[in-house]
């Protein structure tokens, strides 16, 4: 019986899944997002009682997991809506932003009105900022998606899917999980919170915005396969377009549902970790997700590109966090960092856009790890990448090397393409002629005068 369901929820979601590549094409032609934490933890902004979130407690430290990390009694912590008033909040601004930097798509945290304790009904701010920021990314263009926590609410009865995890001989879990509400519990079982909150909830922004790019879950824990399903279910009804990350469902199950592969929080997957032809990577411009008042460790542009050209060189998509305040700012440094990359974007944007990876991802000698985000954190970033470092991209018959750095006598050697038939080269941004060679080195290139407003980066087009 068991097999029979498997084969036939596989069978369904396959139907529907099929039907989505208009927006899998879509997904693949935007390869950038704005990715945005933000709710009642951007007001203490990483610092609970004078403590701040290194200072001990359970769980990541990163900013939106304040009420986990210190334990915070549920009544207490909901306290915080009473002063969540963020008057400098402006949906234009944000989707503006996120267009400006060359992001053409906006991911943000939200649940919904099945339950009062939302921005409408539990704060002074009284204002639906989910409707505002879908309507300022359809002003400027910006596809609008929403996030979705599925088994994690540490106010009302989301415990990961715990009671469903392998038990001991006493009935206890034999895992340890750090997510759970295990200080000021909730009377609600999960099975009521999924059935009559989570599904719900998420059945609700599937009808208030059929056009939705994409629902993107987080935290699937140890719910069963019947619950993804019918989550997934919920969304093709009133959204059917809607695409769907695979972190909706836990890793191990057989008749997984999902549209496309969410690699790991600032983790760019190996070839081998790559499952799906469409996938995308999370990032941080510093080190948490929710804002957190104290790390200044943005990284800059260069770093954020070098990211975003590392991602897509492998097929993938980028998808770049910001954490705006408690006041509704996104931070200035954060600003100024999107707007540079945004002018690289302008200037070399039809390299990313719509791009495959090609037959070589990179070449060079400069090595970047990116492993997570506790390794990001640890490591920092000094990486000078060299005049003889490229990633790679392709458009049918067009191949794109991109570097990170410009060479002093605009002399490049790109190794990868001594065996490729070339019938034109340029660079892009410059319509001067380019001379070039290929030799059995490779392509070797002088490119034409120029003078980029960052100091580095550029891109040269190939065709065949």
């Amino acid at each position: 019986m068991g097999a029979t369901l498997e084969a036939e929820r596989a069978s369904e979601w396959a139907r529907m899944h099929a039907t989505k590549a208009p927006a899998l094409a879509a997904f693949n032609e935007a390869k950038f997002g704005m990715f945005i934490h933000w709710g009642l933890y951007s007001l203490p902004g990483g610092v609970w009682k004078g403590e701040r979130m290194e200072d001990g407690g359970v769980g990541p430290g990163v900013a939106e997991w304040v009420m986990r990390r210190k334990s915070i009694p549920r009544d207490e912590y909901a306290q915080l809506a009473e002063a969540f008033n963020p008057v400098g909040f402006d949906a234009d601004e944000w989707a503006q932003l996120a267009a400006d930097a060359g992001m053409r798509y906006m991911v943000i945290t939200t649940k919904s009105n099945v339950s009062a304790y939302n921005i409408v009904d539990a704060t002074p701010f009284k204002r639906d900022v989910v409707a505002e920021l879908h309507g300022a990314c359809e002003r400027t263009g910006v596809r609008f998606g929403a996030y979705y926590s599925h088994t994690l609410d540490w106010y009302d009865g989301g415990d990961y899917g715990l009671q469903y995890a392998e038990k001991n001989g006493d009935g206890t879990p034999t895992c340890i999980v750090k997510a759970v509400n295990d200080w000021d519990p909730s009377p609600r079982t999960f099975d009521d919170y999924m059935q009559n909150k989570s599904v719900a909830q998420v059945t609700e922004l599937a009808q208030r915005y059929p056009d939705l790019f994409l629902v993107w879950f987080d935290g699937a824990g140890h719910i069963p396969a019947e619950i993804s399903h019918a989550l997934y279910e919920a969304i093709y009804e009133h959204a059917p377009q809607a695409l769907v990350n695979s972190r909706i469902s836990k890793d191990d199950l057989p008749d997984k549902v999902c549209d496309y592969q969410s690699a790991g929080d600032n983790h760019v997957p190996t070839p081998d970790e790559i499952e799906s032809t469409h996938w995308e990577t999370c990032g941080t411009t510093n080190n948490s997700w929710g804002f957190k008042s104290y790390d200044q460790d943005w990284k800059c542009a260069l770093e954020v590109l070098s990211w975003l050209v590392d991602v897509v060189s492998r097929g993938g998509n980028y998808l770049l966090n910001v954490g705006p305040d408690g006041n509704g700012k996104i931070p200035a440094a954060c600003v100024a960092i999107l707007r540079d990359v945004g002018a690289w974007m302008r200037v070399n944007g039809e390299a990313i856009y719509g791009s495959r990876a090609w037959t070589v991802s990179r070449e060079g000698p400069t090595q970047v790890a990116r492993t997570g985000t506790g390794n990001r954190a640890q490591a920092g970033f000094s990486t000078a990448f060299t005049a003889q470092d490229f990633w790679f991209t392709s458009k049918g018959k067009t191949v794109y090397a991109i570097g990170l750095a410009q060479p002093a006598d605009r002399q490049v050697l790109v190794r990868s393409l001594a065996d490729v038939t070339v019938a034109a080269v340029r660079m892009l941004g410059s319509e001067d002629a380019v001379d070039w060679e290929q030799t059995p080195d490779g392509l070797r290139v002088r490119l034409p005068s120029f003078l980029s407003k960052l100091g580095y980066a550029l891109a040269i087009k190939v065709t065949a």
